[in-house]
């Protein structure tokens, strides 16, 4: 490229960050300036994104949701009830687009010298749509909310080491643990740990629907729509889309088509069969964020045949997870070792052996555990992930070689949640990224973890789990995850393919920061807060 071009090229950059330029003029002027359309796309996706615009309708279809989702945030499970609830409600921290920790309803938070103990201190400039505002006595009952014998909350778990919580004044909350948790606000931004209102009686009210996220919601479905308007109160940066429009499109052709024809503004998965063909339009971003998330395949350990340890690492054989990435993924992925302890994590233990496909190693466990030829069904549908059902087909296209038969049953996809996971014995699962691997162990794979989705008990693992989640030396406990994940990969009941990218969509006159972040798809659920339209 000539000087001239490239010093042209420079000038219009600059114009597209003061927000001084269309984007069908910074298009225009580039593509005769000797780029391509893609590498325009690219640039001005980079050069405007530090220009918010407020105004416009954001119309938003989203994969996997249900008829059956509710408002309560100890049941959030799918994506549409994980995004309407970062879009409506608030938490006490928030996972920022670089990936750090940052502040949500708390403005700050310390902790004693053993961790034991977190005192957050809460902004006095946030209320509910209801105009409430939100104090330490809505915190409470909404933590409290996933406590107790009686709660049935999937986010049980991460608080068990609660001890009290307790207010001191209406802004300052005060968290006492049974032993010190380092990950303790990380915690706190788990997707169930919605902040609602607190009922006369110290419970949650979680039933009015009632927030204080950027958005309030005006009326809506599960399963089919919400419409949300911008919450006036919304107390921190963002919120640029005077209305939003949550569309549930689960079948993957309906949502790539409602993107391409403008249908909508962004989708929260792209197929990645099309995927370069959606780059190559120059309407269209695409967005491929490497991330925590994952895709699980659950066996449960109390039942035959998989509670024989040797079938289990058999069928953790029979996968090949180069030519999965390669198939189905189309790259967009980092090879998984079965345990659920990702790179973009921190403490990954980087010199655990890959686990490669060898089949014939399979056969001879198989012969070990008495159970050659053989036969097992497997669940999934097309609302798991892009290409889940391509996915499972493959695998038992591989699995012959070790003489097993995978009978893939495809399931619908409403109430897949409700219906097959937790239920089935052998099933695909997408997992979000979670921040740190205490809270994804903590909420998968301790032994009483409601979401223990394998039945895997291991009183080692457990014991690790405990001593790890207040072990403040670094080392230390590095050692002590990395022992788990030999545990996990040679003893539990979970094959972990791959460490899935977040791809997904929007048209390009949607505006985004430079850094998205990688919690889960959409910017980590929060792209109707975080972008703006361009023009």
């Amino acid at each position: 490229m000539s000087k001239k071009n490239q010093n042209l090229i420079d000038r219009i950059a600059e114009e597209a960050r003061k927000g001084r330029i269309s984007r069908r003029d910074f298009m225009h002027y580039s593509v005769a300036a000797g780029l391509t359309a893609s590498t325009a796309t690219g640039l001005w996706t980079t050069s405007a994104a530090a220009q918010p615009k407020s105004g416009g309708t954001f119309r938003w279809g989203i994969h996997d949701g249900n008829t059956s989702d509710t408002h309560d945030p100890g049941t959030y499970l799918t994506r549409v009830m994980i995004f309407l609830a970062h879009t409506h409600r608030s938490y006490l921290t928030m996972i920022n687009g670089d990936g750090s920790l940052g502040p949500d309803l708390a403005d700050s938070w310390e902790a004693s010298e053993d961790a034991s103990e977190w005192t957050f201190k809460l902004t006095e400039n946030a209320s509910f749509h209801s105009g409430k505002k939100v104090t330490a006595d809505d915190v409470i009952a909404s933590l409290n909310h996933h406590r107790g014998d009686d709660t049935t909350s999937a986010a049980k778990a991460l608080l068990t080491d609660v001890t009290d919580i307790t207010k001191d004044g209406d802004y300052v909350v005060k968290v006492a643990l049974s032993r010190g948790n380092a990950d303790f606000p990380w915690l706190m931004t788990d997707y169930h740990l919605a902040i609602c209102p607190a009922n006369d009686d110290g419970t949650s009210d979680w039933k009015s629907g009632d927030g204080s996220g950027p958005y309030k919601i005006d009326n809506g479905e599960f399963g089919v729509q919400f419409s949300l308007s911008r919450h006036d109160g919304w107390h921190r940066e963002g919120a640029y889309f005077d209305k939003v429009e949550m569309i549930t499109l689960n079948d993957p052709n309906a949502r790539q088509t409602a993107l391409v024809t403008g249908d909508v503004d962004s989708v929260s998965q792209v197929d990645l069969k099309t995927m370069a063909l959606l780059q190559r339009d120059p309407n269209i971003n695409v967005l491929n964020v490497p991330s925590a998330g994952a895709i699980t395949m659950p066996m449960f350990c109390d039942t035959a045949p998989f509670d024989n340890v040797d079938v289990r690492n058999a069928l953790k054989l029979s996968i090949d997870r180069d030519d999965i990435i390669e198939k189905i993924l189309f790259g967009a992925a980092t090879k998984g070792n079965d345990f659920h302890h990702s790179p973009a994590q921190p403490y990954w233990p980087d010199d655990i052996p890959q686990r490669e496909y060898d089949p014939d190693q399979a056969k001879s466990l198989l012969k070990k555990a008495g159970a050659e030829g053989l036969t097992v069904s497997i669940s999934t549908a097309d609302s798991v992930s892009a290409g889940a059902v391509d996915m499972a087909v493959l695998y038992a296209e591989q699995a012959k070689a070790a003489g097993i038969t995978i009978n893939v049953v495809r399931e619908p996809n409403d109430g897949y949640y409700s219906d097959v996971w937790l239920k089935k014995p052998f099933c695909l699962v997408s997992w979000g990224a979670r921040p740190t691997p205490d809270v994804m162990y903590t909420l998968a794979y301790k032994d009483d973890a409601a979401w223990n989705e394998s039945h895997w008990q291991n009183e080692r693992f457990n014991e690790l789990l405990l001593q790890a989640k207040s072990e403040l030396d670094d080392t230390l406990r590095a050692e002590m995850y990395r022992e788990m994940a030999m545990l996990a990969r040679d003893d539990g009941g979970t094959i972990i393919p791959f460490f899935n990218n977040f791809v997904y969509g929007a048209r390009a006159n949607v505006g985004t920061p430079e850094n998205l972040a990688a919690s889960w798809e959409s910017d980590g659920a929060r792209a109707a807060s975080r972008w703006w339209f361009n023009d």
